[in-house]
């Protein structure tokens, strides 16, 4: 599967969060905007959208201040491109590019600027699998073994490894469903981690896309050398 396979009438519309601070990166700026091969994380992730001829919409949720930065300025020419406000919590960013995406839209994708190796086969793949279920999220099975400790000083037990799965954005939803999510959250003040816990909420089923071990989240310093190798071997 891939984009090809998306169903044709399905309307697509992506949300691109870029409003991180990124302090664990250690680093003078946020890190969408350190430079991974010579270009900002975020131009990565952009390109790769905005060349997707099937997307309808991209929203980049970006604060203000950094919308007119130089790469920025190019991109800006392609009308599908719109910008929303960071929120507070993860969430409220995800809720503010939502009321972005144009009402004709049919699936809404949630990605972090922070995974800027995803590929356009395990996006299409995502998309697909969102069409049919009604929301999917990339994910691969764990590698490491994973202990459970309730008090962070001892363990409590081994949690099979073979249930477990390491989630990775997009995460892919009708906008229709994630805005009943949010009602939801909402009205009982829940904590969801990510976006398709919202739809958890619901009780509605998330199917589980198979990603790929190369959509890595940027996170420390060194993360940031590995992604550089997995884009020269790429190239």
């Amino acid at each position: 599967m891939g984009m090809g396979d998306v169903p044709a009438d399905e309307k697509l519309a992506f949300v691109l969060l870029a409003g991180g601070t990124g302090s664990r990166m250690k680093a003078d700026r946020p890190k969408q905007f350190l430079e991974l091969q010579g270009k900002p994380v975020l131009a990565h992730s952009l390109e790769l959208l905005l060349g997707m001829e099937r997307l309808d919409s991209v929203v980049l949720v970006i604060a203000p201040d950094y919308r007119d930065l130089d790469f920025l300025q190019p991109m800006k020419a392609d009308a599908r491109l719109k910008f929303a406000d960071p929120g507070k919590e993860r969430q409220d960013s995800v809720r503010n590019g939502l009321a972005g995406v144009p009402e004709a839209c049919t699936l809404v994708a949630v990605h972090d600027a922070a995974r800027p190796l995803v590929t356009v086969d395990a996006i299409g793949n995502c998309f697909c699998d969102a069409a049919e279920h009604g929301a999917a999220v990339l994910a691969v099975p764990m590698k490491p073994t994973v202990k459970e400790s309730e008090d962070g000083q001892f363990v409590k037990r081994t949690l099979d490894r073979s249930t477990l799965w390491d989630v990775q954005t997009p995460q892919i939803i009708r906008p229709a469903l994630l805005r009943e999510g949010f009602e939801k959250v909402e009205e009982e003040g829940l904590e969801v981690t990510d976006d398709v816990s919202i739809i958890e909420q619901l009780g509605k089923p998330v199917k589980i896309t198979m990603g790929e071990y190369t959509n890595l989240k940027l996170t420390t310093p060194e993360d940031m050398v590995i992604a550089e190798t997995i884009l020269a071997s790429r190239a």
